[in-house]
């Protein structure tokens, strides 16, 4: 940050809230948290009336799997304690950057404590001069980012100039920090071939044809990557698909096989997590770490997420210093001409959408 921009800062109270899915807490939580998680319309988009009482079914349908895959991780979510050790961070970056500022760190989840509209409480009674809306999704979708500011729009009523980020693929600490994890990954292959999957979460095709740039940033922070690290055998492909419609492709599970057909294992990367929870060490983890056994996709290793990687932590610190001084809603940077406009990741303006 240079010293007219911390100048310009200086003695403000800042509030950063950091957005994301949220996870249940315990066995009595999974329930809820799945009927939240499904009752939201950006999940389901249809009305009220019939969204409603479909997302009593499903959540009803799934209380017991998705409660036998948290007893793999200890009977609830990590990704609450995950993000607190973000929040920390972060929150010590800022205030090395400008001592000058009170800078507090928030954090509001869509689907389970801390709430958004608690959050909002909280961040009121700070009484910001301003507020910066940070999502852990570092590609913007309709279905994550842009339902965690809709709900934040409609809880906050206190004071202070908002400020949101709206996406972020190819910030250079982002890079960073999933090349410097990718590398230390495929070491553990001791020469083995290995095919790089960078394996985001699915979302329904239709979104991606109306517009929902997420296909683009995930493809955008792909090529940054592989840019970075020089690697010729890769693909991209998406997991954690639910219900009939047809999902972006191929499925990691696809991919998996493939690789075993073609006599390689892999490394597979959460190239759109930030935080280890149930898509990584489950899913990732156990799930497609059996199915690569069975088709002899070996090794199968996968990269962490880059939860508290010092060059992570960086990135997000620069977003909230360029959202300080851009109004409204943009990607990190965009004042500088940002990932959405360098790259052309974000046909439909995900600073509008959001």
């Amino acid at each position: 940050m240079t010293q007219t921009a911390e100048n310009n800062r200086a003695g403000r109270r800042v509030a950063v809230v950091l957005t994301n899915l949220g996870g249940p807490d315990g066995p009595d939580a999974v329930k809820p948290f799945l009927f939240n998680l499904f009752n939201d319309p950006a999940i389901i988009g249809l009305p009220g009336i019939v969204r409603t009482p479909l997302a009593r079914l499903i959540s009803s349908r799934r209380e017991k799997s998705a409660q036998a895959n948290y007893a793999r991780m200890g009977g609830g979510s990590p990704l609450l304690p995950e993000t607190l050790k973000q929040a920390a961070a972060l929150s010590q970056r800022l205030t090395d950057a400008a001592p000058g500022d009170e800078t507090e760190v928030f954090i509001a989840m869509r689907y389970w404590h801390p709430f958004t509209e608690d959050t909002a409480r909280a961040v009121a009674e700070f009484q910001p001069d301003h507020v910066v809306l940070l999502p852990l999704y570092p590609q913007f979708s309709t279905t994550t980012t842009a339902s965690s500011l809709k709900v934040w729009r409609e809880a906050y009523k206190g004071p202070g100039e908002v400020h949101a980020v709206c996406c972020y693929p190819d910030a250079e600490g982002l890079i960073e920090a999933q090349a410097r994890l990718i590398r230390e990954t495929m070491d553990r292959a001791e020469g083995q071939p290995v095919r790089v999957l960078f394996s985001a979460h699915g979302i329904p095709e239709k979104l991606v044809v109306a517009g929902d740039p997420y296909q683009a940033q995930v493809e955008a922070t792909v090529a940054a990557v592989v840019a970075r690290m020089g690697l010729t055998d890769w693909s991209i492909c998406y997991q954690s698909r639910v219900g009939p419609l047809k999902w972006l492709g191929p499925a990691t599970p696809q991919a998996i096989e493939q690789a075993g057909r073609d006599g390689v294992g892999a490394v597979v990367v959460p190239i759109a997590f930030v935080s280890e929870h149930i898509e990584t060490l489950v899913e990732l983890d156990h799930e497609y770490g059996e199915l690569a056994e069975q088709v002899g996709c070996a090794p199968y290793l996968r990269a962490p997420a880059v939860g508290v990687e010092p060059a992570f932590i960086a990135a997000l610190a620069q977003a909230v210093e360029a959202a300080l001084e851009t109004p409204g809603v943009a990607p990190q940077g965009a004042s500088k001409g940002g990932p959405c406009a360098r790259l052309k990741a974000c046909p439909a303006g995900c600073s509008k959408a959001a």
